[in-house]
Formats: C-alpha cells, sequence, structure tokens
C-alpha cells in the first residue's frame, strides 16, 4: 500500500520499501525505499485536525533561507492527509540515538562530543533568533502551525472547546493506576502533588487550565516572534561527521515558521531531548526496570516517591541550553522590550505540556505502565509548577540560572 501510495504520488517506481519501528515517532511514520535514483529516507506526518489546515507544513526553506543547518528533502507533499517528506537516505545517526547509547554507558568523551555539537547549534539558533526576533501580530501568532503541539491539544478543533482534543481523550474521566495507588481523574486533577518531599503549587488540573488561558496563540504574540524549527527534538536531528568534529542538522521541519512565539521556539527541544531522558517517556518497558517509583494518596495530596533523575549527558546538554541559548535569548527578548513579566509562567506550561500531550501517559491506556506513568507525573509537574517557597529543584534552578 505504502509503495503504491509512493509511486502514485511522487510518479516514482519505489522498491524495497521498510517501515522503522522507532519509539520516538509519536505521531509519524518513517522508513526507507530505493529507486533506480538510488536510496532515500520518508517521513510522514499526521496532526489531530490537519484536515482543516492547507499546506502550513513542512516549510525547510524558511529554516535553510535564515542559515539554519537543515536537510532539504528531495520530494514532499504538504497536502492535509498526505503530508510526507523524501530526502536521500544518510547513513549518520540520529542524534538521539547517540545520546541513548550515551544515556547507556556514560562515555566521558562521548558526552563531551555530544555536548560541543549541542554548543554549536545553539550558536547557530541564537544567531538567527538574534537576527530574526521582531514584533508580531496576535494573527501572526495564531497562524503558526506550532500551536499544533500545545493549545491545540487542549482544545476541540475547530470548536475550541474546553476541556477537548487530547487532553479529554486521554485523561479526562479516565483512571489511573500507580504503584500503591489508584486514582480517579478528579482526584488527580484537583490534588496538590508532593515530589520526593517536595511540594509544588499547581495542581494538574489547574496547570492545564492555566496552559489553555496563557498558551492561547493570540496572547503569545507579546514576546515577538523568530524563525525556529519548533520541533527540534533530537529525532528530528542528524548526527553528522564534520571537519571540527560531530555537527547536528535539523530535518523534519513539520511546524517551522517565520514569527514562531519566541518562548515556544525551544521550549520543545528543551524538554524532549533533556528531561524525558533516559528512557521514561519513550521506553516505558525499560523505565519499568531501571527506575522505581511509589505514590500515595493522603487527603488533598499526592506523594511521589521516585529514583528516576537525568543522566550525566542529559544535564550536560541542559547546561549548554542554559547557557548558550536561554540565557542571551531571555537578555535579548528583556533588552528589546519584548519579555513578558511571566515568562517563567509561559515556559513552565509549555513544558507541562510536551509530556502529557504528546502520548496518553495512563498506564495500560497504550505503552506506559504503573511505573512510567508515575515517573510521568512528577516531571511533567516538576516542569510545569514552582515549588512552595523555599524549596529547590532542577527546573526551578534552570529558570533562575536563564533569568536576565
Amino acid at each position: 500500500m505504502l509503495a503504491t501510495f509512493l509511486q502514485d504520488l511522487f510518479a516514482i517506481a519505489p522498491g524495497n520499501v521498510t517501515i522503522n519501528r522507532d519509539q520516538y515517532s509519536l505521531n509519524s511514520l518513517n522508513g526507507f525505499f530505493d529507486t533506480p535514483d538510488g536510496a532515500f529516507f520518508f517521513k510522514f506526518h499526521q496532526e489531530d485536525g490537519e484536515e482543516t489546515m492547507s499546506g502550513e507544513y513542512y516549510r525547510a526553506d524558511i529554516l535553510a533561507r535564515a542559515g539554519l543547518p537543515v536537510d532539504m528533502p528531495v520530494l514532499s507533499s504538504t497536502l492535509p492527509g498526505e503530508q510526507i517528506l523524501v530526502y536521500r537516505r544518510r547513513s549518520d545517526p540520529r542524534f538521539s540515538d547517540v545520546l541513548r547509547a550515551l544515556d547507556m554507558v556514560a562515555d566521558p568523551a562521548g558526552i563531551a562530543a555530544a555536548a560541543r555539537a549541542e554548543h554549536v547549534l545553539s550558536g547557530h539558533l541564537m544567531e538567527v533568533f538574534a537576527r530574526t526576533l521582531h514584533p508580531i501580530t496576535a494573527q501572526d501568532s495564531a497562524r503558526e502551525p506550532i500551536h499544533r503541539l500545545f493549545h491545540d491539544r487542549l482544545v476541540d478543533l475547530p470548536s475550541g472547546h474546553y476541556p477537548g482534543g487530547r487532553l479529554a481523550a486521554f485523561y479526562v474521566g479516565k483512571r489511573f493506576a500507580f504503584p500503591g495507588a489508584e486514582l480517579d481523574w478528579p482526584t488527580l486533577a484537583t490534588s496538590r502533588v508532593r515530589i520526593n518531599g517536595i511540594l509544588y503549587r499547581d495542581t494538574i488540573g489547574g496547570l492545564f487550565d492555566a496552559a489553555r488561558q496563557r498558551l492561547e496563540p493570540t496572547r503569545l504574540a507579546d514576546a515577538g516572534g523568530v524563525v525556529a524549527h519548533g520541533d527540534a527534538h533530537n529525532a528530528n536531528v542528524w548526527y553528522v561527521a564534520g571537519r571540527d568534529g560531530p555537527e547536528l542538522r535539523f530535518f523534519d521541519p513539520a511546524f517551522a515558521g517565520e514569527h514562531v512565539p519566541t518562548l515556544l521556539a525551544e521550549v520543545k527541544s528543551t524538554f524532549h531531548n533533556i528531561l524525558a531522558h533516559p528512557v521514561w517517556l519513550y521506553e516505558p518497558d525499560e523505565a519499568q526496570k531501571r527506575y522505581a517509583a511509589r505514590v500515595r494518596h493522603n487527603g488533598d495530596i499526592i506523594d511521589i516517591e521516585t529514583d528516576f533523575a537525568p543522566s550525566p549527558v542529559r544535564q550536560a546538554l541542559l547546561a549548554v541550553k542554559r547557557d548558550a541559548l536561554w540565557r542571551p535569548l531571555l537578555a535579548l527578548l528583556a533588552a528589546q522590550g519584548l519579555l513578558p513579566d511571566d515568562w517563567r509562567r509561559v515556559i513552565r506550561l509549555a513544558a507541562f505540556l510536551c509530556p502529557t500531550l504528546v502520548m496518553n501517559l495512563r498506564a495500560g491506556a497504550a505503552s506506559h505502565n504503573p511505573t512510567s506513568s508515575a515517573i510521568a507525573i512528577a516531571v511533567a509537574v516538576m516542569a510545569g509548577s514552582e515549588p512552595e517557597a523555599g524549596a529547590r529543584d532542577l527546573m526551578s534552578d534552570f529558570l533562575d540560572a536563564i533569568a536576565p
């Protein structure tokens, strides 16, 4: 079926069509095929409600014109329901696969090389952000496809009914099985969460409600816009041998734009490349073998205890993101009068939606088990909510360090 589809769409003769089993392809499908002209890599993307769109996806030329390192497809279709890019096949690994190997075996030389490659890419990104930062209108913001990754997953499209979309489909009215506790949605949504002894200010339901309001597309114009990939998780990044060491190159720019709200531009890559690892989001069975988690419900507080922590390579990447990208970016926004007072809240709410709406985190609903589900809720709350006064965690330290 796929070979016939490719043949009809592009007037080519694909052979040896192979579909990859890929834990990172949560809303897409990728694989390989051959033609008399050589070997190729393809990637489909499917998004909720895409039938209402008209070719806004896949604008790699925007990134190329801005000077970002991006592979250009040799064939493409942006038709809703038929959105596919075809590239010349590479022998290079994806950065996600390189980093997973370093999660498993913390090779210092490998970690240093990965961090250097990330630092160089962050320099490219910061140069482009500085050059392309500009005021945008509410309408400019609303037209950007990046909102499909955040606000639009909270509501039914096109009506905008809330709670809807993935939030309603994944969580509302459901039951949640954790090690040591089983909770219904009202309890999970309205209870405070305490993680390894740290109590957080927001409830899970409160975070979804706040995200629906603050991440509404027209409200995000206040920090201006930039040219950005928008979805540069490391399964969309090649790890390429360069003259001075490994280099990173983007592909699959499904959500690229010229007016991407600045505070959203790097949230996805920061969360999915760092806080989502090792393994808990993408490989729940492996997470269950590596980590422990325990949940108790006491009155109006959900207690989660877990030994999960980012690996050394993820901590190294977080330091690069902090120093080479987020800190200068926020300083630039502040200098140009484009940094909203609640910038921390915007980043946190977007980070909270990254894991909760990219896949169903309930145990037994898809791939997650009780242990990985508990870890997922803990990391999502830690990313989304400030801890109570005086308490500190990884995310609060990160935000303090990037504040202008």
